[in-house]
């Protein structure tokens, strides 16, 4: 069992206080976005009080993740695990699957594009599913809506018909896919129908602010993402996805190919270790509509949520189609002793909240090893130790899926 320090990333649209408060740091004013825990070489996790880069450290004892990972995953941890804090709304965006991120990586590589320039679209070959559990309230956006529910939405707004009209004629007289592809294209156009109409969607919203319906929230969600990002019509596109708010110990699930944003709240976030984000709006960033148009599902989804499955000693599990990543939530309470999960693999531990007392087992000299857990404190537990947890508190537990 070792000890491990994340790495801060400070973002604009990060809370000052969220992360800080979590790890038991006092807040400095500057907005803390993510913390990381992994070997992404972004900012890999440190071991110990050497601060020894995680991923140097794992090259070096390749039996700690597991013989298999080592030949899957290069020795990497495949997965990243995160706490993020979103005080403003993060880029509508995308991830490509598999095949898409190879064969986008292998494009590109070949044009001779630079892997850290700003118009690359692929800068690895991996997918990059995700699933975010709430700490706090969480809002974000996922998927197409319904169109007729989308249409149903604007139409109650009652803005300028003269304006509006060219902009819900997609969804008034296509098909489901043909429309929703049609408008979000649209609203990639400086000059198209979405842009036009931007200006009077945001200002017949604002009478809605105050309902307290579907359409109530519609408009609040309008008006937020404007003070955001003033003038971008790509905010009509954020306007035809499903609003989620997630409970704390709720998740939502990402897979390939749908559109999401996070608007705002505090979560864990557990990612494939990919930096494969294709951007749809709401920043600054480079957006290709063509590669948008090939990576994006333009059919409604519903919000994949998923709700852990209990099991003994508070164990709670989080069960997701992917090969990267396992994860559990697991409350400890004084009456029990939890078990870590028992994979053969390494995990890492993430203390949320609480007083943790972790005793890690190694067979088969049955040594034993104690460590106390405050919030905020991590652990990495090798491939072939046991480990218990007793006293109070919450802890994420992230292994390599099976």
């Amino acid at each position: 069992m070792l000890r491990l320090t994340g790495a801060q990333k400070h973002y604009d649209w990060g809370s000052p206080t969220a992360i800080p408060t979590i790890l038991g740091l006092v807040p400095d004013g500057e907005p803390v976005a993510e913390y990381w825990l992994g070997t992404h070489p972004g900012g890999p996790a440190t071991l110990g009080q050497d601060k020894t880069p995680l991923d140097r450290w794992l090259r070096l004892n390749p039996g700690v993740i597991g013989q298999e990972d080592n030949l899957n995953f290069d020795g990497r941890l495949p997965f990243l695990l995160k706490i993020l804090a979103a005080d403003a709304p993060l880029s509508l965006q995308a991830h490509p699957n598999m095949t898409q991120a190879q064969e986008g990586f292998a494009s590109e590589n070949e044009a001779g594009i630079p892997v850290d320039a700003p118009e690359r679209n692929f800068r690895d070959p991996y997918h990059k599913p995700e699933i975010i559990v709430a700490l706090t309230e969480f809002e974000a956006l996922s998927g197409f809506r319904n169109p007729e529910r989308t249409l149903w939405l604007f139409e109650q707004l009652d803005a300028n018909e003269t304006v509006m009209g060219p902009f819900l004629c997609p969804l008034r007289e296509r098909d489901c896919r043909d429309a929703i592809g049609e408008v979000f294209l649209d609203s990639l156009m400086p000059d198209g129908a979405a842009a036009h109409a931007l200006t009077d969607v945001v200002a017949a919203a604002v009478n809605h602010v105050d309902d307290p319906d579907e359409l109530g929230a519609f408009a609040r969600l309008a008006v937020r993402l404007d003070t955001f990002y003033p003038n971008d019509p790509s905010l009509l596109a954020a306007l035809m996805l499903n609003d989620v708010v997630l409970e704390p110990g709720e998740a939502l699930f990402t897979p390939a190919g749908i559109l999401h944003a996070y608007i705002h709240g505090t979560g864990i976030e557990v990612m494939a270790a990919s930096d494969n984000v294709v951007r749809g709006g709401l920043t600054h960033k480079h957006i290709d509509a063509a590669v948008l148009a090939e990576v994006l599902t333009f059919e409604p989804a519903l919000p994949w949520i998923s709700i852990a499955t209990e099991g003994p000693e508070g164990v709670w599990r989080y069960d997701e189609p992917v090969d990267e990543f396992d994860l559990w939530r697991i409350e400890i309470a004084a009456d029990r002793v939890s078990q870590v999960p028992a994979t053969d693999r390494g995990r890492v531990l993430l203390a949320l909240t609480g007083d943790i007392d972790c005793v890690a087992t190694t067979a088969p000299q049955a040594t034993a090893c104690k460590m106390h857990l405050a919030s905020g404190d991590a652990l990495l537990i090798p491939l072939g130790e046991s480990a218990t947890l007793t006293g109070t508190g919450t802890v994420i537990v992230v292994a390599t899926g099976e």
